[in-house]
């Protein structure tokens, strides 16, 4: 990161050390003092100007403007820095970021700030320890982060953020921190509760849920909502499963319950592992939907092309990267309350991988 780099050269004309000018080179860029000179004012009214300070007379900013465009100055980031009191520099922490949702995130995440002028510098934790997610948040805030964000899509994440004492605004993803910590997260137990009423619907006596890993917030909201789900349609409650978000794992697991001729409806916790739902059931010989309804959840591009396409739930993961930046922006401005808390709305999407429950033989 550049710091003051553009502010320290001599004017055209001026010498610099051994009676040489710095200016003298051939495309050399105009600076802050070049400016002042122009317009007859001090570096710091320069600044102000760049600042949009109302402090400035206006017949005084014309002319500042004035020499900008004589001069061709276009203000540097780390002048701008200077003027306004920030970095224009936002630090994003992450976790399992080669997973889809998290990583179109952060995609999101970036493109957004870009637009806003700001500059992102990420860091991808794969080590859940709480160590190093504190390295990870003082190395962002030594580098001048205007306001942190964080993909915190674990329990103990979430405890050691709140911990953490930051100086800073900050935004998090999938966690509540409670007390003045803003977070964005997708409707997971509505989806949960779509994706079960729509196989209820269909006919099918329960669902029968492979769940995410122990710990993640997604995934135990997902759990609860199947789970109350059941309990309020009177329907049996069967043992969860739990698998690891992984495709391997949900072919284990799917394997299981392919054996069992009472399995009519499985509700995956994403669709990685209702993809392996979908081998297990294919090689145990039993047909999708016709035997048994498959239901996964986020809608990755692939959910489409699956054999049978997959009925999924869509989760916006650009829509909620975008929110939380806007959300946390509005903080480092001051535009908002302290506490701002979203929740992004789902939808189940139809396809082909469910149907009627089959009549019983």
């Amino acid at each position: 990161m550049t710091r003051g780099a553009t502010d320290g050269a001599v004017p055209q004309g001026t010498e610099g050390p051994k009676g040489r000018s710095r200016r003298s080179f051939a495309g050399a860029r105009p600076v802050m003092d070049d400016v002042a000179r122009l317009a007859g004012v001090s570096k710091q009214t320069v600044s102000r100007v760049l600042n949009d300070s109302p402090a400035v007379r206006p017949e005084t900013r014309e002319a500042v403007v004035a020499a900008m465009r004589t001069l061709g100055y276009r203000p540097s980031r780390s002048a701008r820095s200077l003027a306004s009191g920030r970095t224009r520099m936002l630090g994003v922490i992450s976790f399992d970021a080669a997973r889809y949702g998290p990583a179109s995130i952060l995609t999101a995440i970036n493109s957004a700030a870009q637009e806003a002028g700001y500059l992102v510098s990420s860091i991808a934790l794969d080590t859940a320890d709480r160590d190093t997610l504190v390295r990870a948040v003082q190395t962002l805030s030594a580098e001048g982060a205007d306001g942190l964000l964080a993909i915190a899509p674990q329990r103990w994440v979430g405890k050691a953020l709140a911990e953490a004492a930051l100086d800073v605004p900050l935004m998090v993803l999938e966690n509540d921190l409670g007390d003045d910590a803003s977070y964005v997260t997708a409707d997971s137990r509505d989806g949960a509760r779509q994706a079960t009423e729509h196989l209820l619907k269909l006919g099918h006596g329960t669902v029968h849920h492979i769940a995410g890993p122990t710990g993640w917030l997604s995934a135990e909201r997902r759990l609860e909502a199947w789970r109350d789900t059941l309990r309020a349609a009177g329907a049996e409650v069967p043992e969860p499963l739990i698998g690891d978000w992984s495709a391997d794992s949900g072919y284990a697991l799917g394997r299981r319950l392919a054996g069992r001729p009472d399995v009519t409806a499985v509700f995956a916790s994403n669709d990685q592992m209702a993809l392996g739902v979908l081998r297990a059931l294919h090689e145990a010989g039993r047909h999708v939907p016709d035997d048994v309804s498959v239901v996964g959840y986020d809608d990755i591009p692939e959910a489409a092309h699956m054999l049978p396409p997959l009925t999924t739930v869509r989760t916006d993961f650009a829509a909620t990267g975008r929110r939380s930046l806007q959300l946390l922006l509005s903080r480092i401005d001051g535009s908002t309350k302290p506490r701002i808390d979203h929740i992004e709305p789902v939808r189940l999407v139809v396809r082909r991988s469910t149907g009627p429950a089959p009549r019983r033989r």
